[in-house]
């Protein structure tokens, strides 16, 4: 039974915590601005819970309490926060806000609310929405910011909401707004949005690397004492005021590292960051973070290749540290972050952080409007649809940046993997259009050339040169492609028009009137799909007018099509296949009906976590939760997110892969191949070992029925003598 009185306490207890934290900037009327957002919120949503029973109220406090404390936002922000759900969930309307609470507020909260309307099959409502809210990126970054807080508690207590919703809203957090936080420099948010997600998509592992991560914190923290001990004796001696923390990364990260590098988890030895934060005034933070640098070094041998100098060229971002991996006296690796207050307050709270330091300097703020004003860019030269938009979005600005110079010294930021055409582009359209190559460190290169950090560029033209289809092969910039298909698309007008004129005259000589019904015979005579596409052929020379001849549009010749999209009925085929309340679809089971096909780019089989995704030609593709893939289909196709299990039959056979590494000996393949076919009566398709200086490397593909049959095999052959290292792999 739910108590009126505990939840009016609890209501009024999370809405004092928050005023507690705004207290330090509030100004004149704010906490009667606050207080009047709050009653407005509580009062439009006091019949409202969330699904996990809560008094709906709470998810706004929560998200302006992250927006004060952990972005640090402030009075504008907060108040947008505790209305930003009143016109999408309530009977309030934009107009009552903007004339209660003001402009500012009312575009944040237009900004915030969703588009409603119908979409067609095959496009993203996420993806037009996500569109929207980054039109008012233009104006107000606190529309993001905001979002990126609503997201985070959202996350937060995924716990309740039912499986595939969390799957959905795991996958479209890791596609857009964990890389979104990181791009605004909210490195907490981020890391806390990537462990999130791993924690509802690919649960076991989560779980088996927390427990880890806590079974080591007691030797962590005697390790982290024992290495900064020196450290600290000397900064004291040198008079620097300072602090010193010692993180452990995050669940994602190490997780990445483990996959990447291939090592098992006690082979991680860079589990945690030291960072020493120093408290130095503005003008001497580079003098000073060197000079921690050679007081580290003094005490531990660095890695050459591991200095990271953020200090003299901050990321895009605005992030600023000067990073070393240094080896400590127990033969282990310790990655040290050096930096000061100023720089550890932007890498905590980003964009937000960088408002407070606007006077100060101008070296990152430069950084970070130029990305704005990269996003303002993309948002009013693209108008391909919100699909490709968020493609386009996703690859120009959620990457790391190459750095290069050109020829007089003038430096120029680009994203990463960006070739010299896209720098052609960067520096003017017109340079770009005529761009036949480029002069790199004095060297001739192509267009496609891929730049290098350091790199000095020498674009060359030429008034002959015209942008051609294949040059959207190795442009990657959004500018350069929207430029691009821009050329392409009125050089394909004006084509058309050729092409057209030619067509009408060819007809005129065969005495044939130009109806629909005639361009369609011609259309289908050529396999062509539309008369646009037609006349363009003809213009570049494609087809030959002389082609056209009388019998095409003979009657008794005409070819018959069916190219017209028959109404989709495959919905309502697995609608009965699933039966009236059931809306999962069992694999293997009274599927003959429905064409599916396990997705090769992840082998699920039974005993996976899994998802069907119906595809363009009616086929639904099984993917693991964890597959790569997984994240970009949940995010932008949620309507094509079939719910899947596996049936309890055995007679089916699936496809894995198994990677396994040891050291080499005579009889090995004889044991590995005896276990595999003799004890578990596992078939084999196929076994690959390659061994060098006593050590073997294989993959083997072998039919199991399902994950515990495929755990039975792993867990054998890790028992058989010289073998090191079994695990599955995505084959």
């Amino acid at each position: 039974m739910i108590d009126p009185e505990v939840e009016r306490k609890e209501i009024l207890q999370h809405y004092r915590r928050l005023l507690r934290h705004a207290k330090p900037f509030l100004k004149g009327n704010d906490a009667k601005i606050i207080k009047k957002a709050f009653n407005t919120s509580l009062e439009a949503h006091k019949d409202m819970r969330r699904k996990s029973g809560e008094p709906y109220i709470l998810h706004p406090l929560a998200v302006a309490q992250i927006a004060v404390e952990e972005i640090g936002l402030g009075t504008t922000s907060i108040v947008a926060a505790l209305l930003h759900d009143v016109v999408e969930d309530t009977e309030i309307e934009i107009t009552e806000i903007e004339r209660d609470f003001g402009l500012k507020v009312a575009r944040i909260i237009e900004g915030l609310t969703k588009i409603s309307g119908v979409f067609d099959y095959g496009t993203s409502q996420q993806a037009e929405n996500f569109r929207k809210m980054l039109l008012t990126l233009s104006d107000d970054v606190r529309v993001i910011l905001i979002k990126l807080a609503d997201r985070l508690h959202n996350m937060r207590t995924l716990g309740s909401m039912p499986r595939d919703k969390q799957l959905k809203i795991a996958s479209e957090t890791m596609y857009l707004y964990a890389p979104l936080a990181h791009r605004l420099g909210l490195y907490a948010i981020k890391s806390e949005l990537e462990d999130l997600y791993l924690k509802y998509t690919d649960t076991d592992t989560y779980r088996e690397l927390s427990y880890k991560i806590r079974q080591t914190k007691s030797s962590r923290t005697k390790f982290i004492k024992d290495f900064t001990h020196p450290i600290e004796e000397e900064l004291k001696k040198q008079g620097f005021k300072f602090e010193i923390k010692g993180r452990p990364k995050s669940i994602y990260s190490i997780l990445k590292k483990l996959k990447k590098q291939n090592i098992p988890f006690e082979e991680v030895y860079d589990l945690f960051a030291i960072r020493i934060i120093l408290d130095v005034p503005h003008e001497i933070e580079k003098a000073a973070c060197w000079s921690v640098y050679s007081i580290v070094t003094d005490f531990y041998q660095p890695s050459p290749q591991r200095l990271r100098d953020w200090i003299s060229t901050p990321r895009a971002n605005g992030y600023e540290s000067l990073h070393t991996t240094v080896m400590s006296k127990t033969g282990q690796w310790v990655e040290v972050q050096i930096r000061t207050k100023r720089m550890d307050d932007i890498a905590e709270k980003g964009f937000a952080a960088h408002w407070k330091y606007k006077d100060g300097s101008s070296q990152h703020e430069s950084a970070l409007e130029m990305w704005i004003s990269r996003v303002r860019d993309m948002l009013e030269t693209n108008d391909s649809n919100a699909l490709e938009f968020m493609d386009e979005f996703r690859k120009n600005l959620f990457v790391e940046e190459v750095i290069v110079f050109t020829p007089k010294g003038d430096l120029k930021i680009l994203p990463d993997k960006a070739t010299a055409l896209d720098l052609a582009f960067e520096i003017h359209t017109h340079i770009g259009m005529q761009c036949i190559g480029a002069k790199v460190n004095q060297k001739l290169v192509p267009l496609s050339y891929k730049l290098h950090n350091g790199d000095q560029v020498e674009i060359l033209t030429s008034k002959k040169q015209h942008p051609t289809a294949e040059w959207l092969k190795f442009a990657s910039t959004s500018k350069a492609r929207t430029k691009i298909k821009e050329y392409l698309r009125e050089d394909k007008k004006q084509k058309c028009e050729i092409g057209r004129e030619l067509v009408e005259k060819q007809l005129e000589v065969l005495k044939i009137e130009k109806t629909p019904q005639n361009l369609n015979r011609l259309c289908t005579y050529f396999g062509i799909h539309n008369p646009q596409e037609f006349y363009a052929r003809v213009g570049i020379g494609k087809i030959d007018v002389k082609d056209i001849k009388e019998f095409i549009f003979d009657p008794a010749t005409e070819k018959v099509r069916s190219s017209v999209a028959q109404p989709n009925t495959f919905d309502q085929e697995l609608r009965k296949l699933r039966g009236v309340n059931s809306d999962m679809l069992v694999i293997g089971e009274n599927t003959a009906k429905i064409d599916y096909k396990i997705a090769t780019c992840c082998n699920p089989i039974p005993g996976d976590e899994v998802f069907g995704f119906e595809t363009e030609k009616e086929a639904i593709q099984i993917h693991r939760t964890s597959c790569p893939k997984a994240i970009e289909l949940m995010s932008n196709y949620g309507n094509r997110i079939v719910k899947a299990k596996w049936t309890d039959q055995y007679e089916l056979v699936f496809l894995a892969g198994i990677s396994i590494k040891g050291t080499d000996r005579v009889g090995m393949v004889n044991d590995l191949t005896r276990i595999i076919s003799n004890s578990l009566r596992v078939n084999m398709r196929s076994i690959t070992l390659d061994s060098q200086d006593g050590v073997f490397d294989g993959r083997i593909m072998v039919y199991v029925n399902d994950t515990s049959h495929l755990d039975k095999l792993i867990q054998r052959l890790q028992k058989v003598e010289g073998v090191l290292l079994v695990e599955r792999f995505d084959s």
